[in-house]
């Protein structure tokens, strides 16, 4: 039986590294959440006289004279929060605090809002139902497919008509521009931890490209896992399409 003793042993050390990470992931998480709040408040380029009037503009759609690369950022903000509540509404059954004010709030205050749930949460590798008409909602691939559409359209907007200097020079001068270009980059490299429970409730745990797939491309990534994702599988259920 000695030919087993490496196999243990190899088991043993991937279930304690992960167990390390596990205990370690709501530390980095608060930290990283209190080191958002401190550099937006502290640290970012001062708000310009013009921002409350930008916002309304970019909300309501007037955007004559607005860089185009902004219109994307600010419009990109609005598909993460959505993206997040077809993960996140489906991991929060059974935790907590619920996922849900989280998710709410990740609309108006991106990562800030939804950095307490992520640290907070406890790993759930498995569904907990009942799988109510929101869930089923969240866990459609049509939607995951709606936001696909949306999210290449909106970085297809920035890349092809954008003004990437003007974008730069905005990005080191304004607060509103500059805090909203790190949420992205916050939401972006955040999905992952909710990804591995979210694959292993949908068997799909030993395709772990799909993290590399996912980070390679921003926002588009994760909406392309959730418009081909199986959908997740109530008790009474197998794995379905």
């Amino acid at each position: 039986m000695t030919y087993l003793h490496p196999v243990i042993c190899g088991y043993s050390y991937r279930l304690v590294k992960t167990q390390i990470l596990d205990a370690m992931r709501p530390v980095f998480l608060i930290a990283l959440w209190l080191g958002l709040i401190a550099y937006a408040a502290i640290l970012a380029p001062p708000d310009q006289p013009d921002t409350l009037d930008l916002i309304r503009r970019l909300s309501v759609g007037d955007w004559g004279g607005i860089n185009p690369a902004v219109i994307a950022l600010f419009s990109a903000m609005g598909i993460w929060p959505m993206v997040y509540a077809c993960v996140a509404l489906i991991d929060g059954q059974g935790q907590r605090p619920p996922a849900w004010p989280f998710v709410v709030g990740c609309f108006a205050l991106g990562a800030v809002a939804l950095l307490p749930y992520l640290a907070l949460r406890q790993p759930q590798a498995k569904f907990l139902g009942p799988k109510t008409a929101l869930l089923r909602l969240v866990d459609a691939r049509w939607l995951g497919g709606v936001l696909l559409v949306g999210a290449i359209a909106v970085l297809g907007l920035g890349l092809v008509q954008g003004d990437w200097a003007a974008f730069g020079q905005q990005w080191q001068t304004s607060r509103f521009i500059h805090v909203t270009g790190l949420d992205f980059c916050a939401l972006w490299l955040l999905f992952p931890t909710l990804l591995r429970d979210d694959l292993a409730r949908r068997w799909l745990a030993q395709h772990p490209w799909i993290y590399a797939g996912v980070l390679a491309l921003p926002l588009v990534g994760a909406c392309l896992y959730l418009g081909l994702r199986p959908r997740v599988a109530e008790a009474s259920e197998g794995v379905g399409g």
